[in-house]
């Protein structure tokens, strides 16, 4: 399974969502493959689907399904 976490530098929520993450990795010996992208760029946001940040992935989809139809990205 692929997680990815795509936030900005300075989001506050960034370390604890990627410890919940860590968190649920324990309780439940799931492997995943985890990645954390900090995106700079309105680029980036695009092409990450960043829609807010800490933005959350599973196997290359938002983990809020209500996230997955929005197409405003951007780095504020």
């Amino acid at each position: 399974m692929q997680v990815k976490v795509v936030s900005l530098e300075k989001c506050s929520a960034t370390d604890l969502t990627i410890a919940l993450i860590n968190e649920v990795v324990r309780e439940t010996g799931v492997e995943i493959d985890f990645e954390h992208i900090i995106v700079k760029t309105r680029e980036d946001a695009i092409a990450r689907r960043h829609i807010g940040s800490p933005t959350v992935q599973v196997n290359g989809l938002d983990i809020d399904r209500g996230a997955r139809e929005i197409n405003q990205f951007g780095v504020t």
